[in-house]
C-alpha cells in the first residue's frame, strides 16, 4: 500500500534544552514530540484556525516515549510522522525523531493515542469528514515496536 506522506518537521536543539549532563533534557524530546502533534494537526485540518472556528481540537490521552540516545548541543532534530490508524473520533499515530536526517535509527519514539474533544462539553467528538479522509490517507505501517508498553523489571 502506498501512503502520502507528511513534511519532516524540523527543529534546532536551543541552548536551554541542554542538561547538566550536556545532552538534550528528556522534557525537549517531549516537546519536540508536542510541535511535530501541533505539525501534523495543522496539516490534516486541525490547526488554529479549525480549532478557533469548531471549539474543538486533539487531546492526548496516552503517550509512550522511548529515549534511545543523547542528543548534543547544537543538533539538528529531524521528527517523522506516521498515522497508524484513524477512526470517527480517534487518532493514533507515532514519531521518529532523528538528529541531521532519517538515515538511520531514531534517537527518541514517541507513540500517541488522541481524541478528537469537543472543548465546550470536554467530551469527544466525530472528526470531520475531510480531516479523517486526509489522516487515512497518511496512515502507514506500525514499527515493530509500536504498541508495546513498558518493559518489565
Amino acid at each position: 500500500m502506498t501512503t502520502a506522506a507528511l513534511p519532516l518537521f524540523r527543529q534546532p536543539v536551543k541552548d536551554e534544552w541542554i542538561d547538566y549532563n550536556g545532552h538534550l533534557s528528556e522534557a525537549y524530546y517531549v516537546l519536540v514530540f508536542g510541535f511535530a502533534t501541533d505539525a501534523l494537526m495543522a496539516e490534516t485540518g486541525l490547526g488554529p484556525e479549525y480549532r478557533e472556528a469548531s471549539g474543538c481540537s486533539l487531546y492526548t490521552v496516552e503517550a509512550h516515549v522511548r529515549y534511545l540516545n543523547e542528543v548534543a548541543r547544537d543538533a539538528e532534530l529531524v521528527v517523522r510522522t506516521t498515522v497508524l490508524g484513524a477512526d470517527a473520533k480517534k487518532v493514533r499515530f507515532l514519531h521518529e525523531m532523528f538528529v541531521g536526517d532519517t538515515e538511520g535509527d531514531p534517537v527518541a519514539t514517541e507513540e500517541l493515542f488522541a481524541l478528537h474533544v469537543d472543548q465546550t462539553t470536554g467530551r469527544s467528538a466525530p472528526l470531520p469528514e475531510a480531516v479523517r479522509d486526509r489522516l487515512t490517507a497518511l496512515t502507514g505501517p506500525a514499527p515493530e515496536w509500536a504498541g508495546r508498553g513498558i518493559r518489565e523489571v
